[in-house]
């Protein structure tokens, strides 16, 4: 897997901070073609405050902004706010598709406590 880091206004060679599992890339690039996401959007992969433990992960398709880092990952353009980055770092995106649970999670190693549902976390 490879990945290089551009921020959006001057480009560099940083190591992404996140993983995507092939999983998690396969589901990504089949919502991509399926949902007709348009030029100039990537996956925006973050953190916001709130949820039960503290803070919520965010995953979904945006624009670049101001204070974005770019990632390619698998061919998946992936943009991370650079001050999620230090709740984000070594975290895995995966996705499970089974009979018991469906959709994304997040193996985040900088987590402290989650919520039951893995929807949340404090660091």
């Amino acid at each position: 897997m490879s990945t290089t880091a551009v921020s959006p206004t001057e480009p560099t060679s940083r190591p992404a901070p996140i993983t995507i599992s092939d999983r998690a890339a396969s589901e990504v690039k089949r919502i991509v073609a399926n949902k007709q996401i348009p030029d100039g959007y990537g996956l925006r992969v973050g953190v916001k405050g709130g949820g039960c433990s503290g803070m919520s992960y965010v995953l979904g398709f945006d624009k670049a902004r101001e204070h974005d880092l770019h990632f390619e990952i698998d061919g998946i353009t992936v943009y991370l706010d650079k001050r999620h980055g230090l709740y984000l770092m070594g975290t895995t995106v995966d996705y499970h598709d089974g009979l018991d649970a469906r959709g994304f999670v997040f193996d985040n190693p900088n987590a402290t406590q989650t919520c039951g549902c893995g929807s949340s976390f404090s660091a």
